[in-house]
């Protein structure tokens, strides 16, 4: 015995899908922007942006490996009176560290004035904790 569906439309064949859509690719059209806008946001998460992250430090380590292994040459290095030779690559290197640690140290301390500043009124009387922290 045949089984009956509840619906009163023929179930549609690929033929009849393949005709409704314009190109007749069989593949349905691209989402369009009111499709796009009528979809809530992903949300963005911490572990989202911990990945992004990631995944930019690791091609910033790449690149910096590239560059080190292109640069090998000796290079004569003075600084403060002390002479010496050391490849091109390893000489930036730690110009770059040196550089990075200069900046946390000028951040940190601004940072610190910041919170100072914030902690304390005008006339110098301890602000009530934050709740928001």
């Amino acid at each position: 015995m045949p089984v009956r569906s509840n619906s009163s439309k023929p179930a549609a064949s690929s033929s009849d899908t393949t005709s409704r859509i314009p190109d007749g690719s069989g593949t349905p059209p691209p989402a369009t922007r009111s499709d796009r806008e009528a979809r809530p946001p992903v949300p963005r998460t911490r572990a989202g942006a911990a990945w992004v992250g990631i995944a930019v430090a690791l091609a910033v380590l790449v690149l910096l490996i590239v560059f080190m292994l292109q640069n090998t040459d000796p290079v004569e290095v003075a600084f403060l009176g002390l002479r010496g030779t050391a490849p091109l690559s390893v000489t930036l290197l730690i110009a770059g560290v040196g550089f990075a640690v200069v900046t946390l140290i000028v951040g940190s301390l601004r940072i610190g004035q910041l919170r100072h500043r914030i902690g304390r009124g005008s006339d110098g009387a301890r602000r009530p904790a934050d709740d928001r922290r």
